[in-house]
């Protein structure tokens, strides 16, 4: 754990502050889900929250049939992480927070399909492109996406029928997230 410095009382109705230099920094926003975990030496950790992240087991599952239906590598990531990964990639992309360039085209709810060489960056720090990207959406917001990988050994093409297999893991995972 990092010590910042910055200490806060807890009021009468049990709620503490969090910094705003705190929130700016890890992407906290008004109204995101929080969860708490405590630890045997009285610690309580805040962590912010991810349903998509629970459903990790649901999304590799879901990675591996993309693999197999397209011939591409295949993950799905919630809005801050990679959670699940199927394929050649998997070892170096796992629990990678996503690049700045993925995370602002998942948060405007647009899906991206490659229509040449033009591919989105993944992961910060790792090389890894999409080749189709779909948002994750459950009641209006954005929980993650499910995207298929450029490689080396997959298809130089994204088919018609890959997209389609990728838009709709997007729609199951949406339509889970919502059960």
């Amino acid at each position: 754990m990092k010590a910042t410095g910055i200490v806060r009382r807890i009021d009468d109705l049990g709620r503490v502050v969090i910094p705003k230099e705190i929130r700016r920094t890890l992407k906290i926003r008004e109204g995101m889900p929080m969860e708490i975990f405590t630890d045997v030496a009285g610690e309580v950790i805040l962590k912010k929250y991810s349903p998509v992240g629970e459903m990790s087991q649901l999304a590799a599952a879901y990675a591996e049939t993309l693999v197999t239906l397209t011939g591409h590598a295949a993950a799905v990531c919630d809005t801050e992480q990679i959670i699940a990964v199927a394929g050649p990639a998997k070892k170096e992309l796992l629990h990678r927070p996503v690049s700045p360039q993925l995370d602002e085209l998942v948060q405007s709810k647009k899906s991206f399909l490659t229509t040449s060489d033009n591919t989105v960056l993944i992961a910060q720090g790792v090389p890894a492109a999409a080749l189709a990207v779909y948002p994750v959406i459950s009641v209006g917001d954005v929980m993650g996406a499910v995207l298929l990988l450029k490689g080396e050994k997959s298809p130089a093409r994204l088919s018609s029928e890959a997209a389609e297999s990728v838009k709709a893991a997007a729609m199951f995972l949406s339509r889970q997230l919502e059960a």
